[in-house]
């Protein structure tokens, strides 16, 4: 299903890391696609069972937590196709593309991740604490979101559990950078 080793930039990380502006960038200067999951993800969704129509379904009568753990079988099924679908071109994933509680589900995005030798995870800040309220500043400004819904830190959980750090291969702090320094540093480490 896969290819044995896949050269393509993978970019993981929370949400308001960048990944969405870098991976704009570098497809910019390796002239190839820029593919967001968290644009064309819907398809797969709705190919798996649990469209964002269900999920606002489920988010309205039962909250947004047990909405998002309904939709994680559909989150790392839209991992496994656009690995599948998208070749020669820079993937970023949607901060929730990366994280399960569910191991089963964590260890199908780990195996479906793999062959890539470049899964760059873009945090702020070698402090995890600082990555936190980094980000959180910058969703609060940006986005009017702390996303802390029912008392869980999606941030906090993003930025400190394993989940991202075991997929990655390599990690790039992003503050007090611009994205172009960001990208040329990516640029300087990955193989390609």
């Amino acid at each position: 299903m896969f290819d044995k080793e896949r050269k393509e930039i993978i970019l993981i990380g929370p949400v308001g890391a960048g990944k969405s502006t870098i991976a704009q960038l570098l497809s910019e200067v390796l002239k190839i696609p820029n593919v967001d999951l968290d644009h064309i993800a819907e398809k797969y969704y709705q190919e798996n069972g649990f469209s964002s129509d269900e999920f606002s379904k489920v988010n309205h009568e039962f909250g947004f937590l047990t909405a998002y753990r309904q939709w994680w079988p559909s989150l790392a099924y839209a991992v496994e196709r656009v690995i599948d679908e998208h070749h020669n071109c820079v993937i970023s994933l949607g901060a929730g593309h990366s994280h399960y509680e569910d191991r089963e589900l964590f260890n199908r995005v780990q195996k479906a991740i793999i062959p890539f030798t470049n899964v760059v995870l873009l945090l702020p800040s070698p402090d995890l604490d600082l990555s936190v309220q980094i980000l959180r500043e910058r969703s609060l400004s940006q986005r009017g979101i702390h996303w802390k819904p029912g008392g869980y830190d999606f941030i906090e959980h993003w930025i400190k559990d394993d989940c991202n750090h075991k997929l990655s291969t390599l990690t790039v702090f992003t503050e007090g950078k611009s994205p172009e320094q960001t990208r040329d540093e990516i640029m300087q480490r990955v193989c390609l």
